[in-house]
């Protein structure tokens, strides 16, 4: 794989539906009913019912996986939370939307992807990036 600054990941688009939620619930143990009950998330001043954080963030990796073809290649990966994303009760979900451009080649054959993760045309996480050991 041929790596320079500016090389942009392929674009990944995800759905997440309030299923994906329950199954992560399940699998995270984080069972907070602002991921699943739209009264309590409304009643604490959300928008509506909201991905974990965490999974939000899972998913950003997995376009960096990919791009990388081993998961072992993410030698560090950081985020902030910008904003929630929104999950509807419906079929269809939430889209969440994740570019990556490569923004510094580093030393002992690294790289640095900066990342882009919207929902709704809104970043949702900031200061996305990860460092992957290049092939």
């Amino acid at each position: 794989m041929s790596v320079e600054v500016g090389t942009e990941l392929p674009e990944q688009v995800f759905r997440i539906t309030r299923a994906d939620l329950v199954r992560y619930a399940g699998a995270s143990g984080d069972f907070n009913p602002i991921h699943w009950n739209e009264r309590v998330a409304t009643a604490v001043g959300l928008p509506g019912v909201i991905a974990h954080g965490m999974f939000t963030m899972a998913l950003a990796g997995r376009a960096v996986t990919a791009w990388t073809g081993d998961p072992a290649a993410v030698v560090e990966y950081q985020v902030r939370f910008g904003r929630p994303v929104v999950v509807p009760d419906d079929d269809e979900g939430a889209e969440l939307t994740v570019r990556g451009k490569v923004g510094a080649l580093l030393d002992d054959g690294r790289a640095r992807v900066d990342l882009t993760v919207t929902s709704e045309g809104e970043k949702v996480l900031s200061l996305a990036r990860a460092v992957v050991r290049l092939p």
